[in-house]
């Protein structure tokens, strides 16, 4: 077991998603930036897919009732054991009694923390996932709880560090594909012109993103859209002309047009932008 000693924000359980559930009006979830979820898991020798907790910002501390391996990968939150600073991305090891904590990250949104072995929760629909839109799987953190971890992995770590790219604390650029609703815009183009902010209102559904500078995006078909479905990187755009990228708990349908779609491999960039940070949408085809 691992005990919950201080949550900040937000921090859930998280592994890859439940996929394949679109057609009971389930969506994926899943950990909101996959790659980091990933390289955690690498490192402590787990398979890519276990469940592990997504914290929000930092504020986060556990201590280990007995030996544990673990990792801490996403955003750089400054991170101690037993009052002494540790590695990012680096192998950790915890004695019964050893508590991690973590800061809060001053880039970057979400830092991942993996155990050797996975958080051994039970699953709904095949994941261990926390859903904050559909109320799905465990429940969020909370101070005291005892989290259960799963047997070792016959795989063994290779490594005991990762050099990882650092996460932008600028601007956040990320590559979108128009449609298939830019025909609803007036010079749907506009949406790679200047620059977007992260509003306050991001959450793990979506990042709302506020016109910072540049044009805005004016619609010239008024008419109500049949709802239809979404995906993962999908940027709605409301009445507000305000857009939304979709991030892991978005809804499966909506009906407001989707005016472009970030490419997968550039939503793990926008789930990991804070609140105030500027974005910039490239085009690609």
């Amino acid at each position: 077991m691992i005990v919950i000693e201080q949550v900040g924000p937000l921090a859930t359980i998280q592994d890859l998603g439940r996929p394949g559930w679109f057609d009971s009006g389930v969506g994926p979830a899943g950990a909101a930036d996959r790659g980091s979820l990933r390289l955690a898991n690498r490192l402590v020798g787990n398979p890519e897919g276990h469940a592990a907790i997504e914290v929000l910002l930092g504020g986060f501390a556990l201590h280990a009732e007995e030996h544990v391996m673990l990792a801490v990968t996403g955003a750089a939150a400054p991170a101690t054991v037993d009052g002494r600073p540790v590695g990012h991305a680096s192998v950790l090891e915890l004695e019964p009694g050893q508590g991690l904590r973590l800061a809060y990250a001053s880039v970057g949104l979400r830092s991942y923390i993996a155990v050797r072995g996975g958080i051994d929760v039970p699953r709904t629909l095949g994941s261990r996932s926390r859903d904050t839109m559909s109320g799905l799987g465990p429940e969020p953190l909370a101070e005291g709880a005892r989290l259960p971890i799963g047997p070792s992995p016959h795989t063994i770590p290779v490594v005991d560090f990762a050099p990882v790219a650092e996460l932008p604390g600028d601007i956040v650029t990320v590559r979108a594909m128009l449609g298939p609703r830019d025909d609803w815009f007036t010079g749907a183009a506009a949406l790679f012109d200047g620059l977007w902010s992260v509003s306050p209102d991001t959450d793990r559904i979506g990042a709302r993103l506020d016109r910072r500078t540049g044009p805005p995006l004016t619609r010239k078909d008024t008419r109500e859209l049949p709802t239809e479905g979404m995906a993962l990187g999908s940027i709605q755009v409301p009445p507000s002309g305000q857009p939304v990228v979709f991030l892991a708990d978005h809804p499966i349908t909506g009906g407001y047009p989707v005016i472009a779609v970030v490419i997968d491999a550039d939503v793990d960039a926008i789930a990991q932008a804070r609140p105030g940070q500027p974005v910039r949408f490239v085009r690609t085809a």
